[in-house]
């Protein structure tokens, strides 16, 4: 049974907002540079429409109903199911209130976490890339609780990545080995949930009157160059600043903290009033800050659908085709990434601005941008707390770099999607935060199986 993202409006009923009227925004230019990479055929195709067999003129051309087949991942008997998903997108938006607080479970992309458990986080190499050995950047948290579970009342899913592209790469390749031992990752998703009644927050909802408070008001020190990551490292001068690795604490000395430590130690009080507050950090240590909106896609297609939208892949001319495009739509429907690219790109433009894509729905699969990097069943592991199946819960779009500001370079962070899988039955172990699995797809130039 489907479990909706917002499980419950006494809590979260701002999160929904299905009047919405996004502005548009330009498409990030991996979605047009990507498209640069597909073979010339579906660049012909690409300002083509495809209308349903239902209009009045019977003799528009379709494109074949294995476009989308190979997009989504399904089956002909699947088809249906997938037609009744409810999928959720997500939209960013400024945050009414910068620093989005823990206790109001907020979903929002960029700056520092919102730790729903702030006392036991992740630490040691969960924190950081497997390649490279940098701390990982917070990319965003979605607020998916589940209804039916009682152990999941409140329920936050956590993800990072590692900045490097170069990383990224290395990521795409090590995903394929995860049967030959544990492969390192630059993108890594946490799982935290608690029951209803916990030592961290009231059982009652919140109020948004600027009155809600967590029943815990403290949590685990922090980076103090970050603010992202257990600051289990002190500084050895003052013995009060605080860090996650040690390149966190060279920046923060070349920053200004040498002046700063030496002001905290001479001073009688040892007042920590000339050290930065947790998560004051200079832009460029994280990305901008967002908050996640949340709208039916199906909403959407009823109330942004644009027929005459020159994304749309449908036909334009009226009749059947002459030779030249009969032969351009054969080469087309036997390439397997064209298609892909095709329905990927006609789905998006129904809401170019989305991020985020949530289903957890077990009929649902995810949206591939390409039929080659896309993983088989006996590639998603179990899950490595309970050894139950994973299941496809979201997956973040290319257009979250445009929001971040990531520039359009050769070596700039990009991906086609990211794919996300959490365990199917949402298990409540010992650890607080669980590790989820993370699929990475990216542009034909990039992909690499062994």
């Amino acid at each position: 049974m489907f479990e909706p993202l917002i499980f419950d409006l006494w809590y979260f009923g701002h999160f929904l907002n299905p009047a919405r009227k996004a502005a548009r925004i330009p498409p990030h230019p991996s979605l047009s540079a990507a498209g640069k990479l597909m073979e010339p055929n579906a660049d012909k195709l690409r300002g083509l429409r495809i209308t349903s067999l239902d209009d009045e003129d019977d003799d528009e051309i379709e494109l074949p109903a294995t476009v989308a087949a190979a997009a989504s991942g399904y089956d002909d008997d699947d088809e249906d199911e997938d037609e009744e998903a409810e999928v959720m997108l997500g939209f960013l938006e400024k945050p009414k209130h910068p620093g989005l607080l823990r206790h109001l479970f907020p979903s929002k992309a960029g700056g520092i976490p919102a730790w729903l458990d702030p006392v036991n986080l992740p630490s040691g190499n969960s924190s950081c890339c497997g390649f490279c050995g940098e701390p990982l950047h917070f990319v965003l948290q979605i607020y998916a609780p589940i209804e039916s579970n009682a152990a999941a009342f409140h329920r936050t899913l956590f993800m990072f990545m590692c900045p490097s592209m170069a990383c990224l790469h290395r990521d795409q390749h090590e995903q394929w080995t995860r049967n030959q031992g544990n492969p390192r990752r630059s993108v890594r998703v946490f799982r935290c949930q608690l029951p209803r009644t916990n030592v961290f927050y009231s059982s009652k909802p919140p109020s948004h009157n600027n009155s809600d408070k967590p029943l815990c008001a403290g949590g685990t020190a922090l980076c103090h160059w970050c603010g992202t990551w257990k600051g289990d490292k002190i500084c050895g001068g003052c013995k009060k600043s605080r860090y996650c690795s040690e390149k966190h604490q060279a920046l923060h000395w070349r920053s200004g903290h040498k002046n700063d430590c030496l002001q905290i130690i001479n001073s009688s009080e040892a007042s920590s009033s000339v050290l930065p507050a947790v998560g004051k950090v200079p832009a460029r240590t994280s990305w901008p800050e967002y908050q996640i909106a949340i709208d039916d896609e199906v909403d959407l297609d009823s109330d942004g659908c644009d027929e005459n939208s020159s994304k749309s892949l449908v036909m334009q001319k009226h009749g059947k085709p002459d030779d030249t495009m009969q032969s351009w739509m054969d080469q087309f429907e036997a390439d397997a990434d064209n298609q892909c690219w095709a329905y990927f790109q006609e789905r998006i433009s129904r809401a170019p601005e989305q991020v985020l894509r949530y289903c957890r729905d077990p009929n649902v699969k995810p949206l591939w941008a390409l039929s080659a990097g896309r993983p088989s069943n006996p590639d998603i592991p179990s899950c490595s707390y309970c050894k139950g199946p994973l299941c496809y819960e979201f997956q973040i779009m290319p257009q979250l770099l445009y929001y971040f500001g990531v520039r359009n370079e050769p070596d700039s962070l990009d991906w086609a999607t990211i794919v996300v899988y959490t365990c199917k039955g949402s298990c409540d172990q010992s650890t607080s935060y669980k590790e989820e699995f993370a699929w990475v797809q990216l542009y034909p130039t990039s992909i690499s199986r062994p």
